[in-house]
């Protein structure tokens, strides 16, 4: 087949994706680390609840996040949507505001996830790490 005949433009299939998730990111993807996160801190905030946990097996380890919207949030468009609005979040605020070392899990909920004004979205994301990670004394 002749170049430029298969339906794809020449140059897209010379330009590499974007990753989902920064590179100093992991995504997590074992169920226990998103059990174990789920038994450790936790933050609500308007569009989301953040849970949040330091890890003792490999402390010295970058960022781990994870991604969870339930059929709670709608169909799988919508959990699909609301999860990624929360990947570009996580992607934009962590790297800054989050603690090497440590499980992020950030749990969509129904409607608001998905329409939330994105700026706001990000506010949130940054006003519960804040006070995640304010001194418990």
């Amino acid at each position: 087949m002749p170049p430029g005949m298969n339906g794809a433009s020449e140059t897209s299939e010379s330009v590499k994706a974007s990753p989902a998730v920064s590179s100093c990111l992991t995504v997590l993807s074992r169920r226990a680390d998103f059990l174990l996160a789920a038994r450790a801190r936790r933050q609500s905030a308007p569009a989301f609840t953040l849970q949040a946990r330091r890890r003792t097996e490999a402390p010295e380890g970058g960022i781990r996040i994870g991604f969870t919207c339930s059929k709670k949030v709608g169909n799988a468009v919508a959990r699909n949507r609301a999860k990624r609005r929360l990947r570009e979040i996580a992607r934009t605020e962590l790297p800054v505001h989050g603690r090497p070392g440590w499980d992020y899990v950030l749990i969509g909920r129904p409607v608001t996830t998905a329409s939330r004004d994105f700026a706001a979205l990000r506010a949130d994301l940054r006003r519960a790490l804040e006070r995640l990670h304010a001194d418990r004394s």
